[in-house]
């Protein structure tokens, strides 16, 4: 008789969690240039700010690195043995959240009118701040911790396949709009960006291998900053 399927592990559940956890309060870790430089929070420049996010986000991903490194590896090389074919998959499920997320944005836009999103907005100034910088932050750096938080850590705590995609879609939607949200009906941008979620969640069931999701979200983010940089 074959063994029932774990709705959650509960050791993933507890690393979820404190990752989870580590990354919501990551903006912490610019304390430590703040400090050792004596940088006045009360009037920080754009510059400032985008430095002080790539900074966070470099000692970010490096914990993440350190708490993932076995699987990593092994996941790295089943990305290299198949590259195409992973590449592929990517592609096409990258398509598809696109397309939900494009054809779901000018809906809100054109029944609600709420513009651009504030999240989006805050981005659009920090590229203007310092554009090259954004690109490696936003564009690699950022894609990296995300797809290790929402994607690896979850999946390993959800092992069924459409609760894993469900749960890390929604929570990765969310972390997007809830904090720099100004109205409840700017929830609605949940679905656009767990759109996005939802491929890049997707991808990584069907691969099996973080990194096609990793490549996927890179090219996605830095396709974007360099539209904004460059026109």
């Amino acid at each position: 008789m074959k063994e029932k399927e774990k709705i959650i592990s509960l050791t993933g559940l507890i690393l979820c969690i404190v990752l989870f956890l580590v990354f919501y309060y990551s903006s912490y870790f610019q304390l430590i240039p703040i400090l050792l430089f004596n940088i006045d929070i009360k009037s920080l420049t754009g510059n400032q700010t985008v430095m002080l996010s790539a900074f966070s986000n470099i000692i970010l991903l490096i914990i993440l690195l350190l708490v993932f490194r076995k699987s990593i590896v092994k996941e790295w090389k089943t990305f290299k043995n198949d590259f195409l074919e992973n590449l592929d998959t990517g592609v096409k499920y990258w398509l598809v959240g696109l397309g939900v997320m494009m054809v779901s944005n000018i809906i809100i836009n054109i029944v609600f009118r709420l513009g651009q999103a504030a999240n989006e907005q805050a981005v659009q100034e920090m590229i203007s701040s310092l554009p090259w910088l954004m690109l490696i932050n936003a564009g690699l750096i950022a894609p990296c911790t995300e797809e290790l938080i929402f994607r690896k850590s979850f999946k390993k705590t959800f092992p069924n396949k459409w609760l894993f995609i469900i749960i890390s879609s929604l929570v990765f939607g969310s972390l997007h709009v809830l904090p720099s949200m100004t109205s409840p009906v700017e929830l609605l941008y949940v679905i656009p960006y767990g759109a996005l979620g939802a491929s890049f969640a997707c991808m990584y069931q069907k691969t099996d291998t973080i990194f096609t999701s990793i490549a996927m979200h890179i090219f996605h983010n830095s396709a974007l900053i360099l539209l904004s940089i460059l026109v």
